[in-house]
């Protein structure tokens, strides 16, 4: 776009300097551009009038034309009324109805002008009625020009100030009528934009705020859309490219004692399918002479960590270290102990190190980290701290890495000469274009495999008023000898509350259970006394563990049969999905019980008929996505992709998020160092949407 465009909002005609403090502060319009990057949020037919005889009550917005016939009042409570105006086309007679405003309407509207009235239609008392409708006098408004009238998303302080959707929609009308033919410069070449029949950005833009057909406006979202998406993945995959060519990774040749060792002798069964296939893909990249980057997904109990240590073996095998870092001391402590159980016999030093290895033992840790003594580091964010230095890193793990910021995870690369080899493992899956977007830089491979003999956990929704069968079922699992999760919430906003009432069901949980034993562990608990209570459900001391969702990730106790979620519906569906995969890892039968109230919204009632329908935690991710958007998934804000869209939906624009990768893909393995003249248009636009010059994927 030309310089026309970076022209302050406050000179534009109907904003002047009181809305232009509003506007800058609630939707960050300071100019031209500014406000035509905000798009409308939905649109409305306004090309055709119905006649009042048409009118049914299942319709949505429409509109009529006609005139007032008379004006009514009704008293509605104290110093309250309600105007009712009788309005017909000749055709028949509805009622226009405003519940408050009643000078405003009087000073506005008169008897036998005629009007264009817009609402959505509802029968009242045997009549049509339309509630706070627009009107417009009918000589204002030309129908062949309305086409799809635009809604634009507003905050209450903007309603307050007379800023509606319509004032936005007018501002928006002066602007485009005022900017001349050839004010929006082209930021796609026509390579690009001819073979997949993309339309100017000029016509995209007029076309996007004032449609004057469904066609004109889908053919404009298609070319704003595709755009955007286009430049995110050439960022994404010109920085995945320059870091493959700039860093040398250690080179792993040979597997060797420690591997083989591992292999035949401490592992007990045979690796699934998917195991297998990963550790190939593992083995091509730490052998190829380039650092690996690579994410792993794969769903609770698919045997991540297992692959992450024969990882670990092959570097300590070609005279390196390895490291492994976790979100949670729980987490890190589970990894601790997994990993010592496999290695069991074997002369592979691991240690640990969290905030509560404190003194003498982290002094020793620390010691033998530099002089190369301990093989493989386990450990939370400590692990970064400046004191933490090691002998020769050559690969770090990281869990459940959109735990971690962006910048912690960089400290961890510079603990070595070269950037160590990095596996980032999930067990949250990431639908395809999410990954494709925010892990765009990251080799993927998936564990879509469960180990031999787990049997799908069975999931069942019950109310709370159906408590006595659910304890009655918790008694029958744990007389068969198996143990039980009850979870409550603990969310931020209400977490006193949360706490109390967790609390609370721990008591009266006590007097139901008497003839069983009860641990409770919650985020507020000093870190030995939750330990303490989960060492003694691991062991089998008790049967029931009352937690909060701090047992998301990382607790093993494969005896552990039954998951109850309690007021399940205030989790999002990948909590729900990560806390039932705690239960199903032994041979039993698993159940993970959800309790809601008999009031769910639509929304709720579909997240949990997904989790009773499957175990499939791509399936789950998909419909997470699609049902909450990316800007809430765990994990985008903390990604390092500047992930700022302001028309595309990652969710519903899949097939467009592939083409658009397609396109870069092409550009980047053209012209890898940004040299050829025919693509210095899309590298000088690049540079140009690029908010910070860090190299994100080199750290990603």
């Amino acid at each position: 776009m030309t310089a026309i465009l970076d022209q302050d909002i406050m000179y534009l005609p109907g904003v002047g300097p009181k809305r232009k403090e509003i506007l800058s502060k609630e939707l960050h319009v300071n100019t031209w551009r500014d406000l035509l990057e905000c798009y409308p949020y939905k649109y409305v037919d306004r090309s055709k009038l119905y006649t009042i005889d048409e009118l049914n009550g299942t319709m949505p917005f429409v509109q009529i034309k006609g005139k007032i016939l008379s004006f009514e009042e009704f008293s509605a409570g104290t110093r309250k009324k309600r105007v009712v105006a009788h309005f017909t086309d000749g055709r028949g007679v509805v009622d226009l109805v405003w519940f408050r405003g009643a000078q405003y309407v009087y000073k506005t509207y008169t008897i036998n002008t005629e009007y264009i009235v817009f609402g959505k239609p509802v029968v009242f008392g045997g009549r049509y009625q339309f509630a706070h409708p627009e009107i417009e006098k009918a000589t204002d408004l030309q129908l062949n020009e309305m086409g799809m009238q635009p809604y634009y998303s507003t905050t209450e302080r903007m309603k307050n100030n007379g800023m509606t959707s319509r004032a936005i929609e007018k501002l928006t009308k002066t602007l485009i009528n005022r900017l001349p033919e050839g004010s929006f410069s082209e930021t796609l070449p026509s390579f690009i934009t001819r073979p997949l029949h993309l339309i100017s950005r000029e016509a995209a833009f007029r076309g996007i705020h004032y449609p004057k057909s469904l066609d004109e406006l889908q053919r404009a979202q298609v070319r704003l859309k595709f755009e955007e998406l286009f430049y995110v993945q050439l960022n994404i995959l010109r920085y995945a490219s320059d870091h493959r060519r700039k860093y040398r990774g250690y080179v792993f040749q040979h597997v060797g004692r420690y591997f083989n060792d591992f292999y035949h002798n401490n592992l007990t069964f045979e690796l699934t399918g998917a195991q297998k296939r990963v550790m190939h893909e593992l083995r091509a990249d730490m052998a190829s002479g380039k650092q690996m980057n690579r994410l792993l997904q794969g769903d609770v109990g698919s045997g991540k960590t297992l692959v992450a240590l024969m990882t670990m073996l092959i570097a300590i095998d070609n005279g390196f270290q390895a490291c492994i870092m976790a979100p949670t001391e729980i987490l890190a402590e589970q990894h601790f102990a997994t990993i010592k159980e496999f290695l069991k016999g074997m002369d592979v030093r691991v240690e640990l190190l969290t905030g509560i290895v404190k003194g003498k033992k982290r002094k020793e840790v620390l010691e033998s980290l530099v002089n190369g003594d301990v093989k493989i580091l386990v450990g939370t964010h400590a692990v970064i701290e400046d004191t933490v230095q090691f002998a020769r890193l050559g690969l770090a793990v990281v869990d459940e890495q959109h735990r971690f910021g962006v910048a912690q995870r960089a400290r961890l690369w510079a603990k070595s000469e070269n950037p160590p080899h990095i596996l980032v493992m999930t067990a949250t899956p990431i639908p395809r274009t999410l990954a494709m977007t925010i892990y765009g830089d990251l080799d993927v491979s998936v564990i879509d495999e469960l180990p031999p003999g787990r049997k799908p956990i069975q999931t069942l929704h019950k109310y709370d008023t159906q408590t006595t069968s659910l304890y009655n079922g918790i008694r029958q699992q744990i007389r068969q000898g198996r143990q039980v999760y009850i979870v409550f919430p603990l969310i931020k906003e209400n977490e006193k509350k949360d706490l109390k009432d967790l609390e609370k069901g721990y008591e009266s949980l006590l007097e139901i259970f008497p003839e069983f034993r009860i641990s409770k562990v919650h985020g507020k608990m000093k870190p030995a006394e939750k330990e303490e209570e989960m060492r003694r459900f691991v062991s089998g001391e008790t049967q029931i563990l009352v937690a909060t969702t701090v047992i998301e990730v990382g607790v093993n106790v494969p005896n552990a049969s039954v998951m109850v979620i309690l007021d399940a519906q205030r989790f999002g569906l990948s909590q729900l999905h990560q806390l039932r995969g705690r239960v199903g890892r032994g041979a039993k039968q698993s159940y993970c019980i959800l309790v809601t109230g008999y009031k769910l919204s639509e929304e709720t009632r579909k997240r949990i008929d997904i989790m009773c329908d499957t175990n499939d935690g791509f399936r789950i991710a998909e419909a997470d996505l699609k049902l909450r958007g990316p800007g809430d998934l765990e994990g985008t804000q903390q990604s390092g992709i500047a992930f700022d869209l302001k028309i595309a939906d990652i969710a519903r624009d899949g097939q467009l998020v592939q083409l658009a990768r397609d396109e870069a893909q092409k550009i980047v393995d053209n012209d890898p160092t940004c040299q050829k003249a025919e693509y210095q248009l899309l590298w000088n636009r690049l540079k140009e949407l690029r908010k910070t010059n860090i190299n994100w994927a080199s750290i990603s």
